[in-house]
């Protein structure tokens, strides 16, 4: 690692934003328009899948895995792109933390399972100029925990993803990082992740400087 990051690598839901309890608000509904409510240990499965997985997971946990994925996914992500638009708001830190790696110059990726539609919204209140590339869910091949997402991020940026910092919340997350290479900040935020070999565990963002990220 150098003395800083070449890069940092943000995943969205839950990391920069505490947007897991808008999802929430639209799976909940959802079940709802089924006449089921969703288990607790469901909904943090879904946590930080991809969209198909969280639907596969969605409809056998609520009991009733004929369901259309399809349909499901896209009532949902309708769902939530109204909530991002009135009710998206930053974790604790997030935005600050982001803020000094921009002004110091460091190149910056959004690497998340989010589709891209809904990442376009989420901009909107992060500020595109934060970001030099965005891999989105449905623009690559294998969404987390596959390290694709994390080795596409460092391939556009044009640096060695061992010299990168990911910042995430999920265990899918952390393992989609670890496994390009990257060293992990992580954040746990809907479910308990755990401290290990590049990955550093801290309850929140709040405080977090770049000379933090340094020393991963």
């Amino acid at each position: 690692m150098r003395s800083r990051p070449a890069a940092v690598l943000f995943d969205m839901d839950g990391t920069l934003f505490d947007s897991e309890k808008l999802w929430d608000v639209a799976i909940f509904e959802l079940a709802g328009t089924y006449g089921a409510d969703v288990p607790d240990e469901i909904r943090s499965a879904m946590v930080g899948t991809s969209m198909a997985d969280s639907m596969v997971l969605l409809h056998e946990g609520i009991g009733q895995p004929w369901r259309d994925p399809g349909h499901s996914a896209v009532w949902i992500n309708d769902r939530v792109a109204e909530l991002f638009v009135t009710s998206l708001v930053w974790r604790p830190g997030a935005r600050e933390l982001l803020a000094e790696v921009r002004e110091a110059g460091i190149l910056t990726a959004l690497v998340t399972a989010t589709e891209r539609r809904l990442v376009e919204i989420a901009i909107a209140t992060a500020g595109r100029h934060n970001f030099d590339v965005l891999v989105c869910g449905d623009e690559v091949t294998r969404t987390k925990p596959d390290p694709e997402p994390y080795l596409r991020a460092a391939s556009l940026l044009g640096v060695d993803i061992e010299d990168c910092v990911a910042i995430e919340d999920s265990p899918t997350g952390v393992a989609s990082a670890i496994a390009a290479g990257a060293r992990v900040l992580a954040i746990p935020h809907h479910v308990p992740l755990a401290a290990g070999d590049r990955v550093t565990l801290r309850d929140t963002l709040a405080g977090i400087t770049l000379a933090d990220l340094a020393t991963l």
